[in-house]
C-alpha cells in the first residue's frame, strides 16, 4: 500500500514519543504535521524532522477547540487530506488529593481529556473521508491507579474510556481507533531529561515503530488497545 500521499496529524509533536512517531511516519512515507504550543519548538523539530520527509510545524494548543481546527485547517490547506491523528499531547500533574492544586487538576484535565476530545472532533470529517486512522497515547496509568495519581489517572482512565467508545462510535463509518498504552518511557514528560539511566525503558521510537505496524496492519483487523510495558524493568 503506497503512502506517498498519506498524511498525519502528531498532537505535541515537537519531542517525546510525539517526536519517534513523526519519524517513524516520516521514513514510511507519510507526509506529517507536528504541533506544540510554542510555534519555533514546532519548526525547529520539524526541520531536523524533514531530513526523513515532508515536515510541517503547527502552533497549536490541544486545550483550545479553535485552535485545533486551525491545525487542521493548515494542514488540508497545505495537503488535502487526513489520514492519521495521532493524539499525544499530555502532560502529568501529581501530588495527593489534599495538595493537588486546582490549577493543577484543571490542566490535566483540559490537556489530557478535553485536548483529546477537541483534537478527534477538530479532525474527524476529515478522517471519516479518508478512511483514516486515530491513535490515541493513554497509559498504563489509564487502567492502574496509584497514590498521589487522581488527575493523572483521571486523565488517562477517561483516555481510555473515551477512546474505546470512539473505536465503536467509528469503525461502521471507516475510521480506526486505536490507543496506546505505554509504561515507563524515556522522554521528557514531567521534567525529565532522559539520560543513560533509561536505557531500560521503552523509548520513543518504539512507540513510534507501534504506531508504524498498526497503520500497516491488514485493515479487516483492529488492535482496539494494546499495553505496552519496558521489557526488563530493574527490580525493586
Amino acid at each position: 500500500m503506497s503512502t506517498n500521499n498519506k498524511t498525519a496529524l502528531i498532537t505535541g509533536g515537537s519531542k517525546g514519543i510525539g517526536y519517534g512517531v513523526a519519524e517513524t511516519l516520516l521514513k514510511m512515507g507519510y507526509k506529517v504535521a507536528i504541533t506544540s504550543r510554542s510555534l519555533s519548538s514546532a519548526e525547529d523539530a520539524a526541520k531536523k524532522l524533514s531530513a526523513n520527509g515532508e515536515a510541517l510545524g503547527l502552533e497549536a494548543d490541544v486545550r483550545s477547540y479553535e485552535s485545533q481546527q486551525k491545525a487542521v485547517k493548515q494542514l488540508l490547506d497545505k495537503w488535502g487530506q487526513l489520514d492519521v491523528l495521532v493524539a499525544n499531547a499530555g502532560v502529568g500533574n501529581f501530588g495527593s488529593v489534599d495538595e493537588l492544586s486546582v490549577e493543577d487538576w484543571k490542566d490535566t484535565i483540559d490537556t489530557n481529556l478535553n485536548g483529546l476530545f477537541y483534537s478527534v472532533k477538530a479532525s474527524v470529517e476529515a478522517l471519516k473521508k479518508t478512511e483514516g486512522y486515530i491513535i490515541t497515547i493513554s497509559s498504563l496509568a489509564g487502567t492502574n491507579y496509584f497514590a498521589g495519581g487522581a488527575a493523572y489517572n483521571a486523565s488517562k482512565f477517561a483516555v481510555t474510556g473515551f477512546s474505546q467508545a470512539i473505536m465503536l462510535d467509528l469503525r461502521d463509518k471507516g475510521v480506526k481507533v486505536s490507543t496506546i498504552m505505554p509504561g515507563s518511557v524515556a522522554t521528557h514528560f514531567n521534567g525529565n531529561e532522559p539520560s543513560e539511566e533509561d536505557a531500560w525503558k521503552i523509548q520513543s521510537e518504539d512507540i513510534g515503530e507501534l504506531v508504524g505496524d498498526l497503520l500497516k496492519m491488514n485493515p479487516r483487523t483492529l488492535p482496539s488497545k494494546i499495553e505496552v510495558r519496558p521489557a526488563r524493568p530493574p527490580k525493586k
